[in-house]
């Protein structure tokens, strides 16, 4: 049995899939047609145990009719991005004005679909069950939570997922042990002071002068409070203020985002910057409120589960084929809510061709695409962790 050749048999069917999605993208909460696609799908491959989480994901399983009572749990996200594609000329671009897959996710599905189909045919091959994570809301660190709170996950022995990366050569999968992206976390700063005229400006309390203390602040948090061999990113990427320029300001509102690669180092910022907000509005006459929403957690990969990802990728696609050094992310997924409760990993798939040069440019660009040769790759990996897990052969 050869997964990887069969799932390259599946190439064309593949690409038709990711190409559907491609052209019909949805952004986070709104994946209906999406979902819809998937449950379509999922039943013509004979997989009809399914339902929707939250509306717009779908949580789907497949019970093996061999021994054995182990479960594997293979997560995929769908949702797109409010971005205008600019690629008016292909043939499977964007038929939604304002809205991309940008990020690789209609890639992902494809994946995890062509997965499933493989699983299917092999379900003699095993026991227990597979669970299909199709999440939605990735993108605003939503839908991990819903499928969560759902308890989907419980009793599941490992969580795999795979991301499109445009910074790896097509035919290689990058696992990486320890830290892969950061915690986000966003944060809303809300100053209240006292008006009064510009001219008398010790009648009030400034919160526009708040607001800059504290924004030069954060920065010391980051570069003299924090080891410095450690990534860590504290942004402010939105400042309100004010009623008039010749009012000193009563009140304030900053918006931004804390990107940690530890939990310790991510629970420590969060604490040194409401102590950090409440102290310079005290000093200068105002109080501050901090709000936080927690959009993912860092995405850890273990070691020992890396080990077993490691091994399956170059029995699968070749020796040359793993990549355990890439560079570690800024940015977030939260895949990393599954990883806190299922021992997992997640692995990114290189997708660029340099001859195809809309593949190597970065996520989120509004030309961005992925070299669809790398689909079987993606399937087979789903499929062969699954069945080596369930069948006892890792693990």
């Amino acid at each position: 049995m050869d997964i990887y050749q069969e799932a390259l048999a599946l190439s064309s069917y593949l690409t038709g899939l990711r190409r559907e999605f491609h052209r019909h993208p949805e952004v986070s909460r709104k994946e209906f047609w999406t979902a819809e696609r998937i449950e379509a799908e999922l039943d013509a491959i004979g997989i009809t145990e399914h339902q929707r989480v939250d509306g717009s994901g779908v949580f789907a399983v497949l019970r093996g009719e061999g021994k054995g009572d182990r479960v594997m749990a293979l997560r995929a996200d769908i949702d797109a991005l409010p971005i205008q594609e600019l690629h008016p000329g292909l043939s499977y671009c964007s038929q939604q004005f304002g809205t991309m897959h940008a990020c690789g996710h209609d890639g992902h599905i494809t994946c995890l679909l062509g997965g499933a189909k493989l699983l299917y045919a092999h379900r003699a091959d095993f026991g227990g069950e597979v669970r299909f994570f199709f999440q939605h809301a990735e993108e605003t660190g939503y839908g991990a939570a819903r499928f969560m709170e759902l308890g989907v996950w419980k009793g599941a022995g490992r969580v795999f997922g795979l991301h499109m990366a445009p910074d790896l050569p097509v035919g290689t999968v990058g696992i990486k042990p320890g830290p892969n992206n950061a915690s986000v976390d966003h944060f809303t700063i809300t100053l209240k002071g006292k008006a009064a005229h510009v001219s008398t400006p010790h009648l009030g309390a400034d919160t526009v002068y708040m607001a800059g203390q504290i924004i030069v602040g954060l920065q010391a948090i980051v570069t003299r409070l924090s080891s410095p061999v450690e990534p860590l990113l504290i942004g402010v990427g939105k400042v309100t203020a004010g009623d008039a320029y010749n009012i000193v300001a009563d009140h304030a509102v900053l918006e931004g985002t804390v990107r940690a690669m530890t939990p310790e180092t991510r629970k420590l910022t969060q604490e040194r910057l409401d102590a950090l907000c409440v102290s310079v509005a005290g000093l200068c006459g105002g109080d501050a409120k901090v709000e936080w929403e927690d959009f993912a957690p860092p995405l850890l990969n273990p070691q020992d589960i890396c080990k077993e990802a490691e091994e399956l990728v170059t029995a699968l696609l070749g020796p040359k084929a793993l990549v355990t050094d890439r560079a570690l992310s800024l940015a977030g997924d939260d895949f990393a809510r599954f990883q806190e409760e299922i021992p997992g990993v997640y692995a990114y798939l290189g997708s660029a061709d340099p001859e195809k040069p809309d593949t190597c440019r970065a996520l989120h660009n509004e030309k961005f695409d992925l070299d669809e040769s790398v689909l079987p790759a993606g399937a087979a990996l789903h499929a062969e962790y699954t069945l080596k897990y369930l069948s006892g052969e890792i693990g």
